[in-house]
């Protein structure tokens, strides 16, 4: 039987931080992939026309709230506090396989500029299990779906 500890946030933090640190991964490196990936993203022939409808005039907002997020992902800063499900169940565009596009730029990304291997490693299972979890929630389990007639 596993037993479970019981530790304070704070040292949790410092837990994760420290494995983040391990991996290279500190405040400049989420700048980077953020900004790397996104500029990217917009010169994509496919992605970045949907971006550019919603984002428009607001990419400097827009990389703040994702460098805060993956700060929050990467070490646990609590600086994201955005709700991601209802603002791309809006996204009329977006198609399933658009996830795959997304992976694959997101994947590049990391192995342009990760600082190590395992910072590639643990940037891509979170963002495979987010793009997972938003298709869930944008468009289900396509096995339960019906039969337009």
């Amino acid at each position: 039987m596993t037993e479970f500890i019981a530790r304070p946030a704070e040292t949790r933090r410092a837990e994760i931080r420290a494995k983040a640190a391990a991996m290279g991964v500190d405040e400049a490196y989420i700048a980077t992939l953020v900004e790397t990936f996104y500029g990217r993203i917009r010169a994509h022939p496919l992605l970045g026309p949907i971006f550019e409808e919603v984002i428009g005039d607001n990419w400097a907002r827009h990389l703040g709230t994702m460098k805060d997020f993956w700060a929050s992902v990467a070490f646990n800063a609590g600086r994201y506090s955005g709700k991601p499900v209802p603002a791309h169940k809006k996204l009329a565009a977006v198609e399933p396989w658009h996830f795959t596009i997304w992976l694959a730029l997101f994947r590049q990304t990391l192995e342009d500029t990760a600082p190590s291997p395992a910072a590639v490693l643990f940037f891509m299972e979170r963002a495979e299990r987010i793009a997972q979890s938003l298709q869930l929630a944008m468009f289900g389990l396509p096995e339960l779906r019906r039969e337009e007639r």
